[in-house]
């Protein structure tokens, strides 16, 4: 028996990760629409095993990642670093609204539909864009950690990187900020190998998700919502051009950002799921040759702050909600949902159904049935999944960007563990 799984073993192993992923996905919505929400049970531990595992990683990676970044970084690129991310990020997220709003005014969603039965709606309280800028220093390290607080985190790993960079540069206590600098670099390094490991379970992981979420929806939520589905992917897609535009503008690749991405982004798909998918985000970023000190900041912010996907879908569901309801926006109402979505996107970041809580603030706020988020919440698993893959896109985007802006080079080969985009290019 072990003659036989030996082979099988090496070639699954030695197959590129993109493959196993995409196989899953494909055999993971056969099986779901072929089993039924029977298979999607059996088959749920797999999938729960593959994300507890990415949750599992997720703390030692930002935080060694980000500490190693910042005593590798230049003086005061830190700050201007930040200053590009925050605005991109709120372009992006703004530049999604206006898109989503383009093409939703352009197809109409709902037009023909009723509110009639859709029930009401239990809406969690958005927490505000104020809570969660004091969110970012956390009162308690160790909860902030055990709560995967991904803000509290990076505060934490900035603090004490900064400390370390001091003491390296201090004549009292350099030989001792030295040593801490080198325990940090073993531990980033040995937290890469777990990662390698757990790269190993993603497809097996993938597969068991997707025919859950295959098996739970059914092709009849699809049908009776399916104009709804069309057009938020629609938009999706013009959203994705927008970043091409942007890679092409500040002379990044495309093909080679895409096939270092298309693995978190087929991730993110089919876990919806953008802080989950972080761990596969940074090994994305690491292997197209960007720096730690930037990829390790940005990449864990844009998994909390950075919404693209759910940006266009707020913008989506308010036309749609307008359509169902008989109403119009005109340019003012509009507009404020470009302003209120913006802002709502970061409000309500780490919280628990983050889409339904930003769709329904937005629609108080414009004056749009409430009534309507019941509807959307059907297709709910469907919408996510292409919207997450976005957002981790629009994340890995401004990275690649951001990078090319400080004079970075990506690399024209993949990096491996412990090599620079320049060590990669020359074993090319």
């Amino acid at each position: 028996m072990s003659t036989l799984l030996s082979p099988l073993w090496r070639g699954y192993r030695d197959s590129s990760l993109i493959l196993r992923v995409t196989i899953a996905l494909v055999l993971g919505a056969a099986v779901g629409l072929i089993g039924g929400p029977a298979v999607g049970e059996a088959l749920a531990p797999l999938g729960e095993l593959l994300m507890r595992l990415l949750k599992f990683i997720i703390l030692p990676i930002v935080l060694f990642t980000l500490m190693s970044g910042v005593n590798q970084g230049r003086d005061g690129s830190l700050g201007r670093i930040g200053r590009k991310v925050f605005l991109y990020y709120l372009a992006t997220s703004a530049l999604a609204i206006v898109v989503g709003l383009a093409v939703a005014s352009l197809l109409s969603p709902g037009e023909g539909m009723t509110l009639e039965g859709a029930g009401s709606m239990s809406v969690p309280e958005n927490p505000g864009i104020l809570s969660v800028l004091l969110g970012i220093v956390p009162t308690n390290i160790v909860e902030a950690f055990a709560d995967q607080n991904l803000l509290g985190i990076i505060f934490t790993a900035l603090v004490f990187g900064l400390a370390v960079a001091r003491l390296r540069q201090s004549e009292a206590h350099a030989e001792l900020g030295e040593r801490l600098h080198g325990l940090i670099e073993a531990l980033n390094a040995a937290t890469l190998k777990v990662m390698s490991g757990i790269l190993h379970v993603v497809p097996v992981g993938v597969f068991a998700i997707v025919a859950g979420t295959v098996a739970q929806q059914g092709l009849g939520t699809l049908l009776s919502l399916g104009d709804m589905v069309v057009v938020l992917y629609v938009a999706l897609g013009v959203q994705l051009l927008v970043y091409l535009g942007l890679l092409k503008g500040f002379g990044v690749s495309a093909r080679r950002f895409f096939r270092e991405a298309r693995t978190p982004m087929a991730t993110a798909f089919a876990t919806q799921s953008s802080s989950g998918t972080l761990p596969l985000t940074l090994d994305a970023a690491r292997r197209l040759g960007l720096s730690r000190g930037l990829y390790g900041f940005s990449l864990p912010l844009g998994a909390t702050l950075n919404m693209d996907g759910a940006a266009i879908r707020i913008a989506i569901s308010a036309v749609f909600a307008a359509n169902v309801a008989g109403m119009s926006l005109d340019l003012a109402s509009m507009a404020q949902i470009v302003v209120v979505g913006t802002l709502i996107s970061v409000g309500t970041a780490g919280v628990p159904g983050a889409g339904i809580v930003m769709i329904a603030t937005v629609f108080s706020q414009v004056g749009l049935p409430i009534e309507a988020v019941a509807l959307l919440t059907a297709i709910d698993a469907l919408v996510g999944m292409g919207c997450t893959a976005l957002n981790v896109t629009g994340d890995l985007v401004g990275t690649a960007v951001i990078g090319r802006s400080e004079g970075e080079r990506l690399s024209e080969r993949p990096v491996e563990d412990g090599e620079s985009a320049a060590t990669a290019d020359a074993r090319a």
